[in-house]
């Protein structure tokens, strides 16, 4: 059901590591954790180390169309305004600005200088100008408010140490009727995936609900999406998830 990742050891990638997991892929315990995500639950689930700046080469991706479902199965249009979150070398940035057009807007976002400053040069050697690119932090993507009509994770869920922050800095960045795009394999965090009852309970405590739900072997497990589904809570409001599940593979 699902191809193989490549992975390509960078040292990007262990400046990335540092920073979303700050300990191992095995357990949460003794990582210490940022200052502007104390007010929140803590995870109770491992997170993932990250590896890779990138799933899997451009080229492959681009064989079974990946991009290009994955759009319409999100119902991108021209005209959208849509960000990349953990964007690392573009390949959805690029593919997401040729799509929204120029009348559309695309903010590609990471958390580490050296990926931005190399997307940055990409963006402008392609010279895509409805591109801006932007540096956020793991807890934080620093997104303007009510901006954006999609807002795409892609293989990196499982790498945030901080989802309740994250997602709750997250929700004020989506327009009424805006959507979250998630793509991750059907397997434990640890295992570089996030198990759909997981992600589902993540996003429901800090007020998303799922809209819509599929499989997508061609992207490497799932496609999931959200929307605004109630009112926010307060930080210390916040019920963290406590799902025990299994590895699917």
């Amino acid at each position: 059901m699902r191809r193989s990742r490549l992975l390509l050891a960078v040292t990007a990638a262990a400046s990335l590591a540092a920073c979303h997991s700050q300990g191992n892929s095995d357990t949460n315990e003794g990582r210490a954790r940022s200052p502007s995500a104390i007010e929140f639950p803590a995870a109770d689930r491992p997170v993932a180390t990250i590896i890779s700046t990138r799933w899997s080469d451009e080229e492959a991706r681009d064989r079974v169309n990946e991009a290009s479902q994955i759009m319409d199965a999100a119902k991108v249009n021209p005209g959208m305004t849509v960000a990349d979150i953990g964007a690392g070398e573009g390949y959805y940035t690029v593919r997401l600005a040729k799509r929204v057009g120029q009348n559309g807007r695309v903010l590609a976002e990471d958390i580490v200088p050296e990926i931005i400053d190399a997307l940055g040069r990409r963006i402008n050697r392609e010279n895509m100008q409805n591109v801006s690119v932007k540096l956020g932090t793991p807890d934080d993507p620093k997104l303007p408010p009510s901006s954006f009509d999609r807002i795409f994770l892609v293989h990196m869920y499982h790498e945030i140490a901080e989802p309740y922050a994250f997602l709750w800095r997250l929700y004020p960045a989506l327009k009424p009727d805006g959507e979250i795009i998630v793509v991750d394999a059907n397997r434990l965090t640890q295992n570089h995936g996030t198990p759909p009852p997981q992600l589902k309970c993540e996003f429901e405590a800090v007020g998303f609900k799922e809209v819509g739900f599929r499989d997508s072997p061609f992207a490497g497990g799932y496609l999931a999406r959200f929307g605004i589904g109630g009112a926010r809570p307060k930080p210390d409001q916040i019920n963290p998830c406590h799902v025990h599940v299994t590895d699917s593979q």
